[in-house]
């Protein structure tokens, strides 16, 4: 199941062309001056594989180079334009319902995405993008020194590593607190 972002602005377009059907079906038609359109807002899915983030968004009509993507501050976004294909040579419409123009999707994205590693694809409208997803941190563990050392300028600094290294470390040494 997809999760679509709620947009009150189109909830509100959707309702006032549907009161504009109402008032056209009711009264007759209106100037065909006046148009009605509505922002295009195309759907987008997001899915988490094991070692990815995978976005999928219905583009239909759109070519490659009418979409641009940006990565920039973990935000990923998405913008484009779909133009209007009606002319007017001699044509008439009766109804004109498919949106378009401008739009921009923005998504903010876990930190540590390595934005060179983000692939996309296009194909029968739908584009595709592959971000990998970033590798955990490790933990840092940090050593407690003891009493003495703590009061002498002359000891060695506690040392910082990954907790793999730090493990290793402390099977070199002797145990604390057994006697000698």
């Amino acid at each position: 199941m997809a999760i679509v972002k709620w947009d009150p602005g189109r909830e509100i377009d959707t309702l006032q062309v549907d009161m504009n059907r109402l008032f056209d079906s009711f009264f007759g038609r209106r100037d065909a001056g006046q148009s009605t359109t509505r922002n295009w807002v195309p759907a987008m899915d997001l899915a988490e594989t094991e070692d990815q983030l995978v976005l999928r968004a219905d583009l239909p009509g759109l070519g490659r180079d009418d979409i641009d993507i940006e990565v920039k501050d973990n935000v990923l976004t998405i913008s484009g334009e779909r133009k209007a294909e009606h002319e007017r040579k001699g044509e008439g419409f009766h109804r004109v319902e498919r949106s378009f123009g401008r739009f921009s999707r923005s998504l903010g994205l876990p930190r540590g995405i390595d934005a060179k590693r983000v692939t996309a694809s296009f194909e029968n409208g739908v584009l595709e993008v592959r971000m990998p997803k970033p590798e955990e941190r490790k933990a840092t563990r940090v050593e407690i020194a003891t009493e003495a050392s703590a009061h002498d300028s002359t000891a060695e600094p506690a040392r910082v590593g990954t907790g793999e290294e730090a493990a290793e470390r402390s099977n070199d040494r002797e145990p604390v607190g057994t006697a000698a």
